[in-house]
């Protein structure tokens, strides 16, 4: 059972903002979107934006603006859930946040629901706070989370939400203001596929789904998908499933 006292999403504080609470009465989730100060260990120090601090009962509370202005997503709660209490996350120690744009949607939604008093109100809220655990827990024990990875991770968001694009190597760079090569590098060690390899699954993913679902012909299809030759579609298909775009709808219908 979990009970929301209060829930705010991309609050905007100005730079003399500070929390001092010495005994926190319930838990506290913090989410920055700037940099902060946060009083771990006995001192003071200082976090980069994207940085999450999970603050138990009782525990004492010290953080504050470092900057000209301080944003934030958080969040104080009860709970007896065992995916909270015995949570492996650490308590009164910043981490890493490893994507902070899905979980500013999850914030987004919880505010909505502990505003409006839905039918549905209290399933829903128990089932966002666990979806946003999840990602904390996926945040605490993946390495390397550095603002080079923030900017990969929201390309390759670009790319599987609309891999119809016009997706190149030369492209992606210098939306990140790199050389192909280093992008080529960094994202095969980020993500375990290269970045046109991704642009080409994620084709693949949303040509199946037109093929089975859609009455558009396999020209349609392949131009939807981001292919402006019908043949080297069909080729590149044929190659990653083992089947031509027909002989699959035939196959998965059939």
């Amino acid at each position: 059972m979990t009970h929301i006292h209060y829930v705010e999403s991309n609050t905007v504080h100005t730079g003399n903002f500070v929390i001092d609470v010495p005994v926190g009465y319930h838990w506290l989730l913090v989410v920055t979107k700037t940099p902060g100060q946060f009083w771990v260990n006995g001192r003071l120090e200082e976090y980069p934006a994207h940085s999450v601090i999970l603050y138990r009962p009782q525990q004492k509370v010290y953080y504050r603006a470092c900057t000209s202005q301080f944003v934030n997503d958080w969040i104080r709660f009860e709970s007896d859930e065992h995916y909270i209490t015995e949570s492996p996350l650490p308590f009164g120690v910043p981490f890493a946040l490893s994507d902070p744009d899905y979980c500013q949607k999850l914030f987004e939604l919880l505010v909505s629901e502990h505003n409006f008093n839905r039918d549905c109100r209290e399933s829903s809220i128990s089932l966002l706070l666990r979806t946003l655990f999840n990602k904390l827990w996926e945040s605490y024990f993946q390495d390397n989370i550095t603002p080079q990875y923030y900017k990969l991770l929201k390309l390759r968001t670009a790319v599987q939400s609309n891999p119809g694009d016009y997706w190149t190597v030369s492209k992606m760079a210098d939306s990140l203001r790199i050389s192909p090569g280093y992008l080529q590098n960094i994202y095969k060690k980020t993500f375990g596929i290269s970045c046109m390899d991704d642009v080409i699954a994620s084709r693949i993913r949303m040509a199946k789904e037109y093929l089975i679902h859609n009455a558009q012909s396999i020209a349609e299809v392949a131009s939807r998908c981001g292919y402006q030759n019908v043949e080297h579609f069909c080729r590149q298909f044929k190659q990653i499933t083992g089947h031509t775009p027909r002989s699959y709808q035939k196959q998965v219908k059939g």
